[in-house]
């Protein structure tokens, strides 16, 4: 599909900008002693040169021209311009482009100190899971309430919910929900379905549980929308919360669950 004017000239421009502010130096090219350039940081042909791209096409896409885009072309030229993961997902995202190459995910993060904080000040249950579903931290009420969940020895979400018995117990209304959770999972992990860490999750669980294997088959697809959530606690018995969802900007990968007790 072409992309509109005002995308094309988005690009053009935020390559011409980094075009310039890149140094031959950093990029590996030998720039004499004392010679002089006219054109700040790299040239488009240089550019073109490292990208192995012609610098007539690369030219016409500054330009925001309405020319072919692949995304193994972007791919070399996020590499030649040694764009950040931020904005190399920056170019894909606004190419509606799916890069081939993305940056491998950190296996476990570091958590910034503040999203920390401001989980643990909160009274109400508030927990962080991570692209996984791992839990990467909670607060004293999510101890409290997950207790069956976080002392089972289990941190992923989801291997709880489909593989420990005790779950069908804490979870009110366990068939409905797990099937909700599977098809908001599916909806997470849709732009990282080439992530060897969520196939290799997915197998494992389409192995082990019968009905996560029959849940997954009906591709379904849910936002997590939140709602209300009950539970069934060993010690203080039915308990009814509503579930909100946030997703960090420090850590967009990970998700800050808060439930309000009703």
């Amino acid at each position: 599909m072409p992309l509109p004017a005002d995308q094309r000239r988005l690009l053009g421009a935020f390559l011409r900008i980094h075009r310039e502010v890149t140094a031959p130096a950093l990029v590996g090219l030998p720039v004499p002693p004392g010679a002089r350039r006219r054109t700040p940081g790299l040239r488009r042909e240089e550019v073109a040169q490292l990208a192995g791209l012609s610098t007539t096409w690369y030219t016409w896409l500054e330009q925001g021209r309405d020319i072919a885009l692949s995304a193994a072309a972007l791919a070399r030229l996020a590499e030649a311009l040694q764009l950040s993961p931020p904005e190399r997902a920056y170019v894909f995202e606004l190419t509606r482009r799916r890069d081939p190459s993305p940056p491998a995910a950190a296996e476990h993060p570091a958590i910034p100190a503040g999203l920390l904080g401001v989980m643990q000040a909160s009274p109400i249950p508030a927990y962080l899971l991570d692209r996984l579903w791992h839990c990467r931290g909670c607060n004293a009420a999510a101890r409290h309430l997950f207790s069956p969940w976080l002392e089972s020895g289990e941190g992923c979400l989801l291997r709880y919910v489909f593989l420990h018995p005790g779950a069908r117990d804490f979870i009110d209304g366990w068939d409905n929900r797990a099937r909700r959770l599977l098809a908001e999972f599916r909806a997470d992990t849709a732009p990282m379905s080439d992530d060897p860490a969520v196939q290799a999750l997915v197998q494992e669980l389409r192995r082990a549980s019968p009905a996560f294997a029959r849940f997954w088959s009906n591709h379904a697809v849910l936002a997590r929308e939140g709602g209300e959530r009950l539970f069934n606690h060993p010690r203080d018995g039915r308990l009814r919360y509503q579930q909100t969802t946030l997703i960090p900007a420090t850590c967009p990968d990970h998700k800050l669950v808060m439930l309000l007790p009703e």
